[in-house]
């Protein structure tokens, strides 16, 4: 008696052939969470999008203008990038920072994350990062196969890294290579660094010659417009990550920038050399319409003074209500996050089932619809019922023009907030309802 085949499937297993840093990993949380929250929505269900981390503000004008007029836009670029946007770009730093670059210290990529990837893959060490920190770093750094220490933050502290926990770890082996990444204003916390607190970290790091990475793609939405690069504390080891995403409002376009020490040249020109094999250059248009982008003038400052108002007139009353309600958090002073910890309902929730934060989020969700992301996806504990939520639930584009007309020369108020964040502060209300 013949014996049949054996299916395509069955004779090539994908858990055999998988790579082994790549096997046991998940998609990443916050497009699984944004995915899964337009497969309910499509389900007729009520859903309050608390769970992605995506601009809600639209393009300015004048940038879709300069893409709209680039769309002709052909050519291979140069892998590094436009040369005269990388111009820009470096007048963008000098004037803002005081940080002193040259076109051939900047790199442009399709979006900061595919930069940070090639940075660990060509760069051998470990990877630093405090907990909690964003969810794509830690897993990109398995998939090149670098190790992971995690620094562990202090709630007290506002989930931020202080000079003596890099020391303590640094201490113990001197001379090991290491990458440290910095992201201020902070997902998940919505926390932000004082010059006083960097300036010590920068010491920390010039001690051992870290490499560190400076992720400030949250920067121009520092709620006061107060954001300081800690590479004016260590310009020779610091490099500074930035895109069009959160600041732009286009997160799609995939457009990042490394902006390099000329001490670390070595290294740019190294991951440019993988660049050439992979994604070969940037979209062409998009690269011409980044250079409007950074430029600025009134219309992008008139954008960003707005964009930071409702940011912050919005975190600022999550904030207020979460406080009332027993829920501890950090006060949001930039980005659009905030890290409730529902600590306190702990005894309540473990008798409906709820004991880690991956429960917490999953139970909300089925019963209230409101999406969230647990605390254990940012590299806390998952008995820490911790939870990040992006405030962004709200219409962008009609809180600008609201903001820039009706509210020119006046603050913003709870008409306003009910106005033009209505579903937003509703998912909140919602929320501590299930609470109680």
């Amino acid at each position: 008696m013949s014996q049949s085949l054996p299916s395509f499937q069955e004779k090539f297993q994908p858990v055999v052939h998988l790579n082994l840093n790549v096997r046991g990993l998940k998609p990443s949380a916050t497009l699984a969470i944004n995915e899964l929250s337009n497969a309910l929505i499509q389900q007729g269900k009520k859903v309050y999008k608390f769970g992605l981390g995506q601009s809600p503000f639209p393009v300015p004008d004048s940038v879709v203008a300069a893409l709209q007029e680039n769309a002709f836009q052909k050519d291979y670029l140069a892998v590094k990038g436009l040369y005269p946007l990388r111009e820009t770009i470096t007048n963008v730093y000098l004037k803002k920072q005081g940080i002193d670059r040259t076109a051939e210290d900047i790199m442009v990529g399709p979006g900061s994350k595919e930069l940070l990837f090639l940075l660990q893959l060509v760069y051998y060490g470990d990877l630093v990062l405090p907990a909690p920190s964003w969810v794509s770093y830690a897993p990109q750094a398995q998939i090149v196969g670098r190790n992971v220490h995690w620094l562990a933050t202090k709630e007290a502290n506002d989930w931020c890294l202080t000079a003596e926990d890099l020391e303590g770890l640094c201490r113990q082996d001197p001379d090991r290579p290491r990458i440290i990444i910095l992201n201020y204003p902070n997902n998940p916390t919505g926390a932000t660094y004082s010059s006083q607190q960097i300036e010590a970290i920068a010491e920390v790091a010039r001690k051992y010659r870290l490499i560190l990475l400076s992720d400030e793609i949250y920067g121009d939405v520092d709620h006061l417009g107060q954001h300081v690069s800690i590479a004016r504390f260590y310009p020779e080891g610091t490099i500074v990550s930035t895109g069009l995403s959160k600041w732009c409002g286009a997160g799609g376009w995939r457009l990042g920038i490394f902006a390099f020490p000329p001490s670390l040249r070595w290294l740019l020109n190294a991951m440019s050399v993988v660049a050439s094999e992979t994604f070969t250059a940037t979209s062409a248009p998009i690269q011409y319409a980044a250079i409007r982008a950074f430029e600025g003038g009134e219309d992008i400052d008139l954008y960003l003074q707005n964009s930071r108002r409702v940011l912050k007139v919005l975190g600022s009353a999550i904030y207020e209500k979460f406080k009332a309600h027993h829920i501890s958090l950090p006060y949001p002073k930039g980005g659009f996050y905030l890290i409730p910890n529902f600590s306190h309902y702990s005894e309540k929730l473990k008798e409906r089932g709820v004991e880690t934060s991956g429960d917490f989020c999953r139970k909300l969700l089925e019963e209230t619809g409101v999406a969230l992301l647990p605390g254990s996806d940012f590299g806390l504990p998952s008995h820490q019922l911790i939870a990040r939520m992006a405030y962004v639930n709200f219409d962008g584009t009609q809180a600008l023009k609201i903001a820039a007309t009706e509210y020119a020369d006046r603050p913003l108020d709870t008409a306003f907030l009910e106005q033009c964040c209505g579903e937003a502060m509703e998912g909140i209300d919602v929320l501590l309802e299930w609470l109680k």
